[in-house]
Order: C-alpha cells, then sequence, then structure tokens
C-alpha cells in the first residue's frame, strides 16, 4: 500500500528517544534527558507581546504563500545586518521551521541519480530527505582529531559529475563545530566551475561562543551565487514551537520554486507567527538571546571539564550551538547499545551518535538547568565505571 519513497524514511531517532524519554519520565521514572535539540528557556516576552497583538488585532487570515511583505523585509534585513547579504523580497520564502524549508529545497532540485554531499557527523534529517527526494547521499567522515570539519580536498575528493549540492552546517548540530571564514573560502575554491548548490544551515548562528559567524554566502560572489542560506529563530530566541524557518537564495528560479511547492502543500505559515516573527528579527529579542547564549556558554565550558574527567571519555569543546559529541570509543563501539543500557540503568538519555553518522558517539544537549548536567554527567561517569570493570 506505501510506497517505496516512503518506506526509504526512517523516524528521526531524536525525535524518537526524546518521547521514550518523555514516557518513562511520566510513568514516574527519575530520568534525565539531555536527547532533545530545544532551549529550556521560553521565548521572549516581546515575542510573545507581538503574537498577542496580532490576536486582538484579528491578524487570524490566509497571508501569501512566502511570507507578509514585512517579514520579508524583516529576514532581508536581518541578513544585510548580521551577515552581509543582500536579498529581494523574491529571493526570500518563510517557511514552517527550516526542516520544512531543507524539504522544499530538495524536493525542488533533486531527483534520482543526483549526488549530495554530507559532512558526518551530520543533522539526523539531511540524508532522509536525501533519500526520500531519490538522491543518493555521499558522506564525508570527519572526526574530533579534525574538530569535525571537512577540508577542500575531502571535498575535492567527493565530487562527481553526479554531484548536485552540498549541506553545510556551522554551527554544527550535533557536534557544535563552526567554519571560520577562511575555511569557507578555501571550501568555496573548490567548488568554482561546477553547478554544486551550498545548502547552508545556520540555525545556530547567534549561539557562538568562540570567534565570529560567517554566512557560507559571503565568502566570496561565487558562493552567493551557489548558496542557499538556511535560518530561523527554533534555536536562538527558543521559538521552536512556533515553526518559523526562512530561505534566501540569489537564484529567484530556486526560490519561486519553491514556493509552487509550498502553495500546493502548506501554503502560509502560521500568520500569528509571522507577526511575533518580526520582532525576532529586528533585534528587539537581542538582548534575551545574550542571556541565553551566556548561560549556554557556562554550561558548555562546565560540562566539558566534567566529561573530559571521565576515564574513557573524552570531548571536543565546541564553538556554538548547545551539543557536545561525546567519544566512547574507549569504552564502546556501540553507541546504541552504549544508549539503551545507559537510559535503561541509569535514566540518562543521550543521542547514539550512530545516528549521526558516526559511530563511537554520544550527543548530550547542555541546554538544560547545570544541576541536571552535573547530576546526568554524575551518573554517566558511574555507569562508565560499570562498563570498565
Amino acid at each position: 500500500m506505501l510506497t517505496d519513497r516512503i518506506n526509504t524514511l526512517s523516524e528521526s531517532i531524536t525525535i524518537a528517544i526524546s518521547t521514550l524519554a518523555q514516557e518513562l519520565k511520566a510513568e514516574g521514572k527519575d530520568i534525565l534527558s539531555f536527547s532533545a535539540g530545544e532551549p529550556d528557556f521560553d521565548t521572549p516576552q516581546v515575542i510573545k507581546d507581538a503574537a498577542i497583538a496580532a490576536i486582538n488585532e484579528g491578524f487570524t487570515k490566509y497571508t501569501a504563500v512566502d511570507g507578509i511583505p514585512a517579514l520579508k523585509v524583516a529576514i532581508a534585513n536581518k541578513l544585510k545586518r548580521d551577515n552581509g547579504l543582500t536579498y529581494a523580497p523574491n529571493q526570500i520564502i518563510a517557511n514552517n521551521g527550516a526542516k520544512h524549508s531543507l524539504f522544499n529545497l530538495f524536493a525542488a532540485t533533486i531527483q534520482k541519480g543526483d549526488e549530495v554531499i554530507i559532512p558526518a557527523p551530520y543533522w539526523v534529517t539531511y540524508p532522509e530527505l536525501v533519500l526520500y527526494c531519490g538522491g543518493t547521499v555521499v558522506e564525508i567522515h570527519t572526526s574530533d582529531e579534525s574538530a569535525f570539519k571537512i577540508t577542500p580536498k575531502q571535498l575535492q575528493d567527493a565530487i562527481t559529475p553526479k554531484t548536485k549540492m552540498i549541506v553545510l552546517t556551522s554551527p554544527s548540530n550535533p557536534t557544535g563545530s563552526v567554519y571560520s571564514k577562511a575555511e569557507l573560502t578555501e571550501l568555496g575554491k573548490v567548488l568554482e566551475g561546477t553547478n554544486i548548490i551550498v545548502a547552508s544551515d545556520e540555525m545556530y548562528e547567534k549561539l557562538l561562543y568562540e570567534g565570529e559567524f560567517t554566512s557560507a554566502a559571503a565568502v566570496s560572489e561565487d558562493m552567493y551565487k551557489r548558496t542557499v542560506t538556511i535560518n530561523g529563530l527554533s534555536k536562538s530566541v527558543a521559538m521552536t514551537g512556533w515553526r518559523f524557518g526562512y530561505m534566501a537564495a540569489h537564484n529567484t528560479e530556486l526560490i519561486q520554486a519553491t514556493k509552487k511547492l509550498q502553495s500546493q502543500s502548506t501554503s502560509n505559515i502560521n500568520s500569528i507567527t509571522q507577526k511575533a516573527a518580526i520582532v525576532g528579527l529586528n533585534g528587539d529579542a537581542d538582548a534575551d538571546i545574550e542571556t541565553m547564549r551566556v548561560a549556554f556558554k557556562a554550561r558548555r565550558d562546565e560540562a566539558v571539564d566534567l566529561f573530559n574527567a571521565v576515564d574513557g571519555l573524552s570531548v571536543y569543546k565546541p564553538d556554538g550551538a548547545f551539543y557536545l559529541f561525546v567519544n566512547i570509543k574507549k569504552v564502546s563501539n556501540d553507541s546504541m547499545e552504549f544508549c539503551k543500557e545507559l537510559l535503561s540503568q541509569t535514566g540518562v538519555a543521550v543521542v547514539p551518535g550512530v545516528g549521526f553518522g558516526s559511530e563511537g558517539y554520544f550527543r548530550f544537549s547542555f541546554a538544560t538547568d547545570i544541576q541536571s548536567i552535573r547530576e546526568g554527567i554524575k551518573r554517566i561517569e558511574g555507569f562508565v565505571k560499570g562498563l570498565k570493570k
């Protein structure tokens, strides 16, 4: 009854583990979950006030498929102000979260026979969407020794006549690694003379702890023309449930194609969310973002020290996002089994690295309170000691 296409999809491992943790907690079990990619902070009040005002003003009707004009202006202004990128309204589209942006982009550009380069570790959704659209995933493997970043040579070696796209994520989910301007420039040089699309997922842009953020499209004119910038407010402004993401690209034909697809699937994104997002994009919540960023940085620093003090574990100190990708290779070569037993024996939920394309690790989200982080790592340490006996 079901199509081969839908049967290629796997359930999101991060959502599956988060759901299991919630179910166990509802049963009364002592569960500490570090599996969800969601800030523990509330949406800033200034954004909620804008949404409430929109409701009270009756802004509850259909809107333009790609977003109201004021929203697209706010997106364009944000990209110019923060990233040095210039886009016209017809080069921008608002979507139901960045996952929706990616789905529309892949559906509009990838077909059978196309290859998509995805550096691993990767966010679990990337390869699933490529496969759903009929494409072939080409993985470039990295490790903590390379700060989980690919080199120009690795990229060059992965390119074939069938390469349609490369997905870049900076800061990364699940590793928190961040590409510098120089690194992006060198990767861009490899792509010159090709028609390869760069899908640049920049969702964690505001959650940066070291250095400066650079958009892939900002490093050269060539990269600007080939890059589709994908972003939103879910992580930086704690708006996960609001479902707001967007795409911007020099290629107007590509944006219009995704608009056509969206017109026949979801149509416009939530009208109230659009009004609220304008406030988040305009900088009115910047003080709230900084409060969250400072708190995440303190949690990162302590969690890294605690993990690196555990015999048998090690972790790369990330420059951004709110995840640690913990190396367990000295104690286990099966991250799925490790995480299952960890949850069963200690009530700690983390996500196995195999789900992100990298065996021998687990992802630990520090988007939760510091006391839970300390207790969780303490339980993990006890579990690891048991494995080493």
